[in-house]
């Protein structure tokens, strides 16, 4: 039951869209313009570097106060798997960010809130990620293969700091958080699945080019 009602914390906060929020502020619809996705990439090449920012602040924090309310709630009763049930709050803000009911479940890719994620339940795993994404992305200019490698690196860092014990639970319940990051993993590339078909073809759009055209 407590997995079930991480989950539900945590789709309840994935739902605050703040790119959504902050087009609707600026009278549109964010999901119409450039990418159509709701997220931090599309935030930035179509309002800017300022809603770009607050975008991603806004989609890590609500990862960040979703995870930090488990840890209140839970910290008494279920203090030994606290990292476990950390990641059920992740995964379930992940999906309410990439599948909000109230917009027909049409969000964003997770990335951002998955960032948040790694900042709540264990600094090394995003400073790693941190630097996998941001010399991916200046080498090559590409924010979704910055992106999905750093997701792929964050899974392969919780395994192996879970298989030496850093975050203290037995075997069972270390491999369970280590099902829930892959599965987070494959939804993330999933989500990515037309940019690997750009990236392939050669076509994907790079950080600072011109915006794209309305949708």
């Amino acid at each position: 039951m407590e997995r079930i009602i991480c989950l539900a914390i945590g789709y309840l906060f994935g739902m605050f869209q703040t790119s959504y929020i902050i087009g609707k502020i600026h009278h549109m619809d964010i999901r119409q313009y450039g990418s159509g996705n709701a997220g931090t990439t599309n935030a930035l090449r179509t309002l800017g570097k300022k809603a770009g920012a607050m975008t991603l602040i806004g989609d890590m924090l609500k990862c960040v106060i979703a995870i930090l309310i488990v840890d209140a709630v839970f910290k008494n009763r279920y203090q030994e798997i606290l990292p476990l049930l950390g990641m059920y709050t992740a995964a379930g803000c992940v999906l309410g960010h990439n599948f909000p009911f109230y917009l027909g479940f049409r969000g964003g890719k997770g990335i951002a809130a998955s960032a948040g994620m790694l900042l709540a339940m264990d600094w090394r795993v995003f400073l790693i990620c941190a630097v996998i994404f941001i010399g991916l992305v200046a080498i090559t200019r590409y924010v979704s293969l910055g992106s999905m490698a750093a997701y792929a690196g964050a899974l392969v860092c919780f395994i192996g700091f879970g298989a030496v014990g850093s975050y203290g639970m037995d075997f069972p319940h270390t491999l369970e958080m280590d099902v829930i990051m892959g599965l987070m993993t494959a939804l993330a590339i999933y989500r990515h699945r037309a940019n690997i078909y750009r990236l392939l073809n050669g076509t994907e759009n790079k950080l600072g080019a011109a915006k794209t055209a309305a949708k």
